[in-house]
């Protein structure tokens, strides 16, 4: 469910506080290890929804060469700064700062999209998914590795940006979280890796890695 009121502002700035400063540490913001079974090829697209600092967005720089692209999609400012003093003028690589779920890109840019603990920010994961099938080619894939719950969460914690902002707030149960890809219209997903549960903030929560394609 949404955060009540004026809770997407609210949202954004707890995001916005715990996101800038980890712009410039050295800490994983990760909880998979999607290009591992994306494996972008040589002269693909690649799109990295949430990419921070681009530490996977140059990774599948290197693999798409120079006759492909990657480019990484992040809410935050600081964060994109980060990611294009990485890529450090590679030309296949681009930076967009835009919402996960309103990606300033066209329809079907991408062979490939990837996520690494990101997407459970959104509010509406479904309206994400609705998106990554939009930015898919036909017959394009997708690998997403993120958190999600055992069980629905109470309201204090879905309530709380903190909490969201945390990666665990905005986490939903893993059934709901398939059925908003289904939902989306992808397809030929499975779950590629899903890690034992562990609490946090209260509540139990896990990481899994989920793949797919858009028909």
């Amino acid at each position: 469910m949404p955060l009540p009121g004026d809770a997407p502002s609210h949202l954004d700035r707890a995001l916005e506080a715990r996101y800038s400063p980890l712009a410039s540490t050295a800490g994983s913001l990760s909880c998979g290890s999607v290009l591992e079974h994306a494996a972008p090829g040589a002269g693909e697209t690649l799109v990295d929804l949430g990419c921070g600092r681009g530490r996977d967005l140059l990774r599948a720089a290197e693999a798409v060469g120079p006759g492909g692209r990657a480019i990484g999609v992040d809410a935050n400012a600081a964060m994109i700064a980060a990611a294009r003093e990485l890529a450090g003028g590679l030309a296949q690589v681009r930076l967009v700062r835009a919402d996960l779920a309103a990606v300033t890109l066209p329809d079907g840019e991408a062979d490939v999209v990837v996520s690494n603990c990101a997407i459970n920010h959104a509010p509406d994961k479904a309206a994400v998914y609705r998106e990554v099938h939009r930015l898919l080619r036909s017959g394009g894939r997708f690998v997403v590795s993120d958190v999600v719950s055992e069980t629905a969460l109470p309201d204090s914690v879905r309530n709380d940006p903190a909490a969201w902002a945390a990666c665990y707030g905005g986490a939903i149960p893993e059934a709901d979280y398939l059925a908003a890809i289904a939902a989306a219209g992808l397809a030929e997903v499975s779950v590629l890796r899903r890690t034992a549960p562990y609490e946090k903030g209260g509540v139990r929560v896990l990481s899994i890695t989920v793949k797919g394609r858009r028909p």
